[in-house]
């Protein structure tokens, strides 16, 4: 296999540079975006690749030094193919990821329930009309809304979360009601035998209703709010403090 040869074309103001990367064999990879930085020399356009682009562009590499990284890709590749086939495998390696990051099991357990449950719906949304993740997102908002009175996004900034997972940065009781509305929401999907994305948004609501009406009986008995701001990071440096104390 030849290396990579990118070719830069002429560059006009504001223009991006035209890249045409060559295989053996006729191969095209994704063109990079071309970002502008300052460098020493200047302001200059960089080529930058996606995550994608950068295993193919390593796959394409012929020095022996990238063997182990191709290794590792055609590892993670074959791990994928036998989840496919089977999986419980992506389960218990879920599992594993979740234990190495110090969840502690009790939180791992519902976390995979909580997926469970998730799968569940989301396959009927997409037997019942719904087939991409804008619709997904605006029923999940639905959802999460009638039980904790906050959008997906507006419960990450209460958490100070970026682009990470917010299930991953669940309590237990938030997990907890979280599992209650959509594994009600799909009760009422197959009840209601409910088809197309009106009748499934007014499922959704529903079904978060019925969670948030638990959520507040809860806060009632309780004196204390059930949504909370922390999240996995504070966990981890609170176990780190622990650490040092003892």
């Amino acid at each position: 296999m030849r290396p990579i040869r990118p070719t830069i074309g002429r560059r006009c103001a504001g223009a991006t540079p035209t890249w045409v990367p060559t295989f053996k064999g006729g191969d095209k990879l994704t063109p990079p975006l071309a970002l502008a930085f300052a460098t020493a020399g200047g302001r200059q356009k960089l080529q930058c690749w996606n995550t994608q682009g950068i295993f193919r562009l390593i796959q394409s590499i012929p020095s022996p030094k990238a063997e182990p990284f191709k290794r590792w890709l055609a590892k993670v590749g074959k791990e994928r193919l036998d989840e496919i086939e089977n999986p419980e495998l992506a389960m218990g390696r879920m599992q594993e990821l979740y234990e190495k990051k110090g969840y502690p099991k009790e939180w791992i357990d519902k976390r995979l329930r909580g997926i469970a449950v998730r799968q569940d719906l989301t396959d009927e949304w997409k037997q019942r009309g719904t087939s991409n993740s804008q619709e997904f997102a605006i029923l999940t908002n639905e959802i999460m809304q009638g039980t904790f009175a906050l959008k997906v996004d507006e419960y990450k900034q209460v958490k100070a979360l970026a682009h990470e997972n917010l299930r991953d940065h669940m309590t237990d009781i938030e997990l907890i009601l979280t599992m209650l509305a959509e594994a009600t929401t799909t009760k009422l999907h197959r009840d209601r035998d409910s088809k197309g994305m009106t009748p499934l948004k007014k499922d959704a609501k529903d079904g978060g209703a019925v969670a948030g009406r638990t959520r507040k009986d809860i806060e009632k008995q309780s004196g204390q709010p059930v949504i909370s701001a922390a999240n996995f990071k504070q966990l981890a440096l609170k176990k780190t403090k622990r650490l040092e104390d003892d």
